[in-house]
């Protein structure tokens, strides 16, 4: 009953792999091809760090020029270097009141990774437009909240030259022409996003409508309540979106407004969700891989799979024959196995995998071919038939499952150690080891034993 429960959902899992469309009555899981053998693009991105500590230190600087004009402490100076943010205080008597200002917005320092491991690798199987990609990858989604600096407007400060410390100037995402003159200080990071999820406005126009976390839940309630009616910026990567007034106080839900289409609300929300990424990522490598070259590597793999079969079954059906045959149904149900616990875990599948389950045939075969030489060693001593049989299973066992634990600790440490192919192979192989273990000491005992009832022998020869 295990077995014959284990090969139907097997079968069920298996057998979707046959169809290229998804069918009503079975599961949606199945083997996902790598790039190596559907081909699609393969795109190698560097981040760039500095860009993310400069904004991080200006918006620090911008922080402290509010807070100290607030506190009515003087200070002169003022400037964020690629490393630090310095300043004077006017009077001495104003260092431990800075300090506090300086607790509660920073803490004691502010600690940024500069860390060596700035290459992202992206590989897309079955996508053949990498241009897409980078434009998609480009949008870094940097959405931010900034007040309105009102005190002039953004013509005459871009014409005059002389615009106010602390703000700058912003053009308008709709590609209108139009500038904002808007403090520097961002108030609300996209960081601070809970959700993001495209909508209809009150117009029927598409928006995204966006929840923060509490952290930015409560600051965008202290900001928009000490600063009702006065303008108010929605920035997303360096462009003002829409600039509403502040009609009264708002907490953790809001909307993104402008002149969207249905599709960019898609990929702005997507964006968002995905989280807000604070640096421009550069691309250092791109190749695309035709499809012609995955269909030769899996017609390749495809021959050496059933080549190997047929050596295989070749070889233990002249050799032990009906057991052989045995041997080889086992080795059926090992394939309609491995394929569906990859089906199961969505795995991708690439050519060093498909070594793997190749690899796994043999491996299979080998525990098979052990159990029937010990059977043949009990039969040389003259034993019965069902001694001979039950003998040569319990002395094989032993020795399969040893032999197949330690492949799984090489299989381990070459998944944990491993790149992207040699995990490949060892998912593959790994499952393979288990599965084999599940037929030999299972399936083939079952079989044979359901034989020998049914059939009853005189003689055993092998």
């Amino acid at each position: 009953m295990l077995v014959g429960l284990v090969f139907v959902t097997a079968a069920i899992f298996a057998f979707p792999n046959l169809f290229d469309e998804d069918q009503g009555f079975l599961p949606e899981y199945r083997i996902n091809l790598g790039l190596d053998l559907q081909g699609g693009s393969y795109l190698l991105l560097s981040v760039d760090m500095d860009a993310v500590i400069e904004e991080r230190l200006e918006n620090t600087a911008e922080a402290i020029r509010t807070e100290m004009r607030q506190s009515r402490i003087g200070i002169t100076g003022l400037e964020a270097t690629t490393e630090a943010v310095m300043f004077n205080l006017r009077k001495a008597d104003d260092t431990e009141a800075a300090n506090q200002i300086l607790a509660t917005l920073v803490g004691n320092d502010i600690e940024i990774d500069r860390t060596e491991n700035r290459f992202i690798l992206i590989q897309l199987p079955g996508v053949d437009d990498p241009e897409a990609i980078k434009r998609l990858l480009g949008r870094t989604a940097r959405l931010g909240f900034q007040l309105v600096d009102t005190s002039r407007s953004a013509l005459e400060a871009q014409s005059s030259g002389r615009i106010p410390p602390g703000s700058e100037i912003l053009p308008a995402s709709d590609g209108s022409g139009e500038l904002y003159l808007l403090r520097k200080r961002v108030l609300i990071s996209g960081d601070m996003l809970d959700d993001a999820r495209p909508g209809f406005g009150q117009n029927n126009d598409p928006v995204v409508n966006f929840t923060l976390n509490s952290t930015g839940g409560a600051r965008f309630g202290k900001v928009t309540g000490q600063n009702i009616g006065r303008p108010f910026a929605i920035v997303l990567d360096d462009k003002v979106i829409s600039a509403p007034v502040i009609r009264g106080q708002i907490f953790s839900n809001g909307q993104i407004s402008g002149n969207f289409s249905i599709e960019e609300t898609d990929e702005l929300s997507l964006l968002l969700r995905a989280g807000a990424l604070p640096a421009p990522l550069n691309v250092l490598e791109e190749r695309s891989v035709g499809p012609g070259l995955g269909s030769d590597s899996i017609a390749a793999g495809k021959i050496a799979a059933v080549i190997g079969m047929i050596g295989v079954v070749i070889f233990v059906v002249a050799s032990y024959g009906v057991y052989g045959v045995i041997a080889t149904i086992a080795l059926a149900f090992n394939m309609v196995m491995i394929i569906a616990s990859l089906s199961l875990l969505q795995a991708t599948l690439t050519l060093p995998g498909i070594a793997g389950i190749v690899l796994t045939m043999g491996m299979a075969v080998d525990a098979n071919v052990l159990i029937f030489e010990r059977i043949r060693e009990e039969l040389k001593k003259g034993r019965t038939t069902v001694k001979s049989v039950t003998a040569g299973f319990s002395q094989a066992t032993t020795t399969i499952v040893d032999a197949n634990l330690t492949t799984l600790f090489a299989v381990l440490f070459l998944y944990l150690l491993g790149s992207g192919p040699i995990k490949g192979f060892s998912v593959t192989l790994g499952l393979g080891v288990i599965t084999s273990m599940f037929t030999a000491i299972l399936v083939t005992r079952m079989m044979v034993s359901l034989w020998i009832n049914f059939s009853r022998p005189k003689q055993l020869v092998l």
